[in-house]
């Protein structure tokens, strides 16, 4: 879907390269500037990145002038430029967006970081878990007793970061398409965390979100909750609507139970949760999803990575693979009913001297063209 879009990536951890690989997994030609292991010559190929499949993998030291040159002859050809530093590092580098964008006029300069290029806190060191502290998305995670916490990298990393990064990439490089200029994006994981919480934010006119953690229908309800089995496995329930939840009832045996019959008496929820939290306990995990699965209850078992992967319904979706001793997922979303099949994971610096040749040449364009993606489909 991506072809002929051109992406050096300035390798780094984390949500770059993250965005790099989803804009590869797309069909986006890219490019991996990774700099060298300690002890490793420049150029010497070592194990691959699951993260830098369907890219090409160059090994470039950006702080010396050999890097650089690199690295700015491979952004003549490109639509866009992927960065994770700190602000003002690209720049003492001698590659920041004005020196990148002279090379090349319409490149969109693409930042990643986790508190913004500006601001009070935009020097200072950070991770996941900070950034969705400090933007509010963290805050409703949880129950009243308990330290929030969520899924690790998901929200931040990822949902607040790679894939706005993305979204800001393919705006820009459209922008460019239509008007010959580049741009600068500035993702940052405070402001796309942020962002995110907006069906949240706005499910308070419909008092789904009426007060703090703890005193809300995904934290403290009966009907929308994740609670522990018989083998300390555990099941999640989101029976929101009515029909959903009478279905639920009915499955439980507590369709006449009065107590169950105000869904929506907060009063009652804590010994309405107390007391499901004991009819779950008494069957184990895969009891319940013989009775629950596939049903309009709302019902999903929680799976590790590996079991998801042996799941009927994510089996029939071939949404996991294995390969190369990597569990990996299929690139999203769908096209036309078909998933894209994902390119190998390179070594590190496998292609530095076939694209470093190629550059040195009369022509550096043909860096990009020899090494042209095909739309796979799986």
């Amino acid at each position: 879907m991506l072809a002929g879009i051109r992406i050096v990536e300035i390798s780094a951890i984390g949500p770059g390269p993250f965005c790099a690989m989803h804009l590869a997994d797309l069909g986006a030609e890219v490019i991996a500037v990774e700099r060298p292991a300690p002890g490793e010559p420049g150029a010497a190929p070592a194990a691959g990145n699951v993260l830098n499949r369907g890219k090409r993998s160059v090994v470039a030291d950006i702080k010396t002038q050999e890097g650089r040159e690199i690295v700015l002859r491979l952004i003549e050809g490109a639509d866009a430029l992927i960065e994770g530093m700190r602000p003002g590092v690209m720049e003492r580098l001698g590659l920041g967006p004005d020196v990148c964008m002279q090379k090349n006029p319409r490149l969109v300069y693409g930042r990643m970081t986790g508190w913004g290029q500006t601001g009070p806190m935009a020097q200072a060191a950070g991770h996941d878990n900070n950034y969705i502290s400090l933007s509010g998305a963290l805050y409703y995670h949880g129950g009243p007793s308990e330290p929030p916490s969520s899924a690790i990298t998901m929200v931040g990393d990822i949902g607040g970061g790679a894939l706005y990064l993305a979204v800001g990439i393919l705006s820009g490089i459209l922008n460019a398409r239509a008007t010959g200029k580049g741009t600068v994006v500035d993702a940052a994981i405070v402001d796309g965390s942020a962002h995110m919480m907006q069906l949240l934010l706005s499910s308070r006119k419909k008092g789904l979100v009426t007060g703090p953690r703890g005193e809300n229908v995904h934290d403290s309800s009966h009907f929308y909750a994740t609670y522990r089995c018989a083998d300390g496995e555990f099941i999640t329930i989101g029976a929101l609507e009515p029909q959903f939840y009478g279905l639920l009832l009915e499955k439980l045996g507590l369709l006449e139970d009065p107590r169950f019959a105000r869904q929506w008496d907060r009063q009652r929820w804590p010994e309405l949760q107390q007391h499901l939290s004991v009819v779950f306990a008494s069957k184990s995990r895969d009891e319940w999803r013989a009775v629950l699965e596939n049903t309009d209850v709302c019902f999903a078992p929680v799976l590790s990575p590996a079991e998801a992967a042996r799941h009927p319904h994510m089996i029939s979706r071939n949404v996991y693979f294995e390969t190369e001793g990597h569990l990996q997922a299929r690139p999203a979303p769908r096209f036309d009913g078909h998933a894209r099949t994902p390119g190998t994971i390179p070594a590190r610096g496998q292609h530095t001297a076939q694209i470093v040749s190629l550059l040195r040449g009369d022509k550096p364009d043909s860096a990009w063209s020899a090494g042209a993606s095909t739309d796979q489909r799986a």
